[in-house]
């Protein structure tokens, strides 16, 4: 989403929308395509315009960020098991729900926090965890631990970067395509490492289809014979003139 898009849009719904877009991303499972980081540190610069106030909008981002992971927590808690059987839709990807489930296996409860800073894995944590039957109590400490991290963390950055840098709105497309960069480099990383053989393999495959489709000679032409086939010739009429007569 272009930078100028996004500002107008933090604008136009404020404190409530910046509210409901933190809480959707964070934990309804239809939020995984919603621009969190960027939005974060977007309502962070503008609070150094004077437009929001910076510790109101730094509180409301941790409690969007820390309810939103509690209801997705709740919901992967209710319907368990079920959700992996659930068919993809325009709102729902299967695999983004494992893609978080093996992010989880690997680092336990540590993942409510690591997942904030990942997008995609940061919308099907909670619900990956509350699936898992997580201790709700161990779940509470990570996620506020995260929600803070993440929801003043990133904000708060953006507010600081605003306030410091003389003129720093033209720099903020480059700024805000960095970010997006930065917070996909992580997922992207560990893509590679769970399925980095697999992705070679392909493109090993690939490779060699290609060369062997190059080298192959090229159909002939079939040659078109001018001889007359045998069976369409007419046989010689036989000599009369030699025949001796009885």
């Amino acid at each position: 989403m272009p930078h100028f898009d996004l500002k107008a849009i933090i604008e136009a719904v404020g404190y409530v929308g910046i509210f409901f877009i933190v809480f959707a991303e964070s934990g309804l499972f239809f939020g995984f395509f919603l621009p969190g980081d960027s939005l974060l540190f977007t309502a962070g610069f503008l609070a150094s315009t004077g437009l929001f106030d910076i510790w109101l909008l730094m509180l409301l981002c941790v409690v969007a960020a820390v309810s939103g992971d509690s209801v997705g927590y709740a919901f992967g808690r209710r319907f368990g098991r079920k959700l992996y059987e659930r068919p993809d839709s325009r709102w729902f990807k299967r695999k983004h729900l494992l893609t978080a489930e093996t992010f989880y296996e690997k680092h336990g409860g540590k993942t409510i926090i690591l997942a904030r800073f990942l997008p995609l894995i940061r919308t099907f944590a909670p619900i990956v965890a509350g699936a898992a039957n997580m201790h709700y109590r161990r779940f509470v400490m990570y996620n506020v631990v995260g929600g803070v991290l993440w929801g003043a963390g990133v904000t708060f950055a953006g507010y600081v970067l605003g306030a410091t840098i003389p003129d720093v709105d033209r720099y903020l497309i480059p700024i805000i395509l960095l970010i997006v960069v930065i917070s996909v480099l992580p997922s992207a990383w560990h893509v590679w490492n769970e399925h980095g053989e697999e992705i070679l393999e392909y493109l090993r495959t690939r490779r060699k289809a290609k060369s062997g489709s190059a080298g192959a000679p090229a159909d002939q032409p079939l040659a078109v014979s001018t001889a007359t086939p045998v069976s369409s010739a007419k046989a010689p009429a036989p000599d009369r003139s030699t025949t001796g007569h009885g």
